[in-house]
C-alpha cells in the first residue's frame, strides 16, 4: 500500500515540480498553494515517506523476533534487507527536493561522508563527492541528479519487491512458533483469517496516517527545511529524517570520520549476513528466553540511539 501511494503521489507531484535551484522551493509552496489538492498530496508523498518506514521497521522487527531470517528464507531475508537499502537511498534523495536549508545541509554533509576514502586512496573520496555534486558544491546540478534518481529508484524498488514476494511463495511464510508446516492440515486458510487480521491493521495504519497528513502533516519534518537553502548560512543543528537517526547517531559516535562512516554502514550491512551469524536450530524469541532479552535490548538501543541522533551536538 506505501509503495502504490508514494509512487502515485509521487508522480503527480513530478508534474508540477522544478528541479532547479532557482525554482525547486517556489514550486513546492506552488504545489500546496495553488495546484487543486497539491497540498493534500504533498502532505501524502512526505508523511507517507515516514509511515513506510515505519511499516518497513516494524516488519523488520519482528522478523528479527520471529527468526524469519533462518533458514530456508535467506533469499527472502536479504531480498528484504535490499529494499530497505533503496528505500533508505530514495528517501535520502526525496528529503534533496524541497531544497530548504536542511536539504541543502543534509545532503552536504552526507555526501561529504565519501571523502572519508582519501584516507584509503588518495583523491578517490574527493573524486566521488565531486561527481555527486556535478561540481565542486552541491548546486541545481545535484538537485537535478538526485530527482533523477528520485523518481527512478521506486519502479526499482517495485521490481525488487516483486522478487520479495516470489521469494515469500517459495518457500512460504513463518508463524509465530518458528515451526515449519508438515502438511496442509496444520494451517488455517487466508480467507478470512489472514485478511481480516491484515484489513483490522491496515485500518489502524491508516487512521494514524491520516492525522499525520490532515492535522499534523509538518510535524515529522524540521522547521529549517521552509526557509530557502543558503549556501552561506549554516543552520545551528543539521539533522536527517527521523527513520536516519540511529545511523546518524553512530556516525556522529565515533570521533575519526572513516571509521564512524564505517560503523554507520556495518549497522545496515550486518543484516545481509545474519542469517549465517545465528547458529540456534530454534527460531521463534518465544522458545529463546536469551535471545528475547537481546532483543528488546537491542530494541530500546535503537530507540534510544534514534533520541540521541536528534540532539545537539
Amino acid at each position: 500500500f506505501c509503495l502504490i501511494a508514494q509512487i502515485v503521489t509521487g508522480v503527480i507531484l513530478a508534474m508540477h515540480y522544478q528541479p532547479s535551484a532557482t525554482g525547486a522551493f517556489d514550486s513546492i509552496e506552488h504545489i500546496r498553494r495553488d495546484v487543486n489538492y497539491g497540498w493534500m498530496i504533498r502532505n501524502f508523498h512526505a508523511v507517507g515517506a515516514s509511515m513506510f518506514f515505519l511499516a518497513v521497521f516494524i516488519h523488520i522487527f519482528r522478523g528479527l523476533y520471529y527468526g524469519s531470517y533462518k533458514a530456508p528464507r535467506e533469499v527472502l531475508w536479504v531480498l528484504g534487507v535490499v529494499i530497505m537499502l533503496l528505500m533508505m537511498a530514495t528517501g535520502f534523495m526525496g528529503y534533496t527536493l524541497p531544497w530548504g536549508q536542511m536539504s541543502f545541509w543534509g545532503v552536504t554533509v552526507i555526501t561529504n561522508l565519501f571523502s572519508a576514502l582519501d584516507t584509503i586512496i588518495p583523491g578517490l573520496g574527493t573524486a566521488i563527492v565531486e561527481w555527486l555534486w556535478g561540481g565542486f558544491s552541491v548546486s541545481g546540478v545535484t538537485l537535478n541528479r538526485f530527482f533523477s534518481l528520485h523518481y527512478l529508484l521506486p519502479f526499482v524498488l517495485t521490481g525488487v519487491v516483486g522478487l520479495h514476494l516470489w521469494a515469500l511463495h517459495v518457500v512460504g511464510q513463518n508463524n509465530p512458533t518458528g515451526i515449519d508446516l508438515k502438511q496442509p492440515s496444520d494451517s488455517v486458510p487466508m480467507h478470512p483469517y489472514a485478511t481480516s487480521k491484515d484489513a483490522v491493521g491496515l485500518f489502524a495504519f491508516l487512521i494514524i496516517f491520516a492525522w499525520f497528513v490532515f492535522f499534523v502533516p509538518d510535524y515529522l519534518g524540521h522547521a529549517d527545511n521552509y526557509v530557502e537553502a543558503n549556501p552561506l548560512v549554516t543552520p545551528p543543528h543539521i539533522v536527517p529524517e527521523w527513520y536516519f537517526l540511529p545511523f546518524y547517531a553512530i556516525l556522529r559516535s565515533v570521533p575519526d570520520k572513516l571509521f564512524g562512516v564505517l560503523a554507520m554502514f556495518a549497522a545496515i550491512l550486518i543484516l545481509f549476513v545474519l542469517p549465517w551469524l545465528d547458529s540456534s536450530k530454534v527460531r521463534s524469541a518465544n522458545y529463546r528466553p536469551l535471545y528475547r532479552i537481546a532483543f528488546w535490548v537491542f530494541s530500546i538501543n535503537c530507540v534510544l540511539l534514534g533520541y540521541a541522533g536528534g540532539q545537539t551536538a
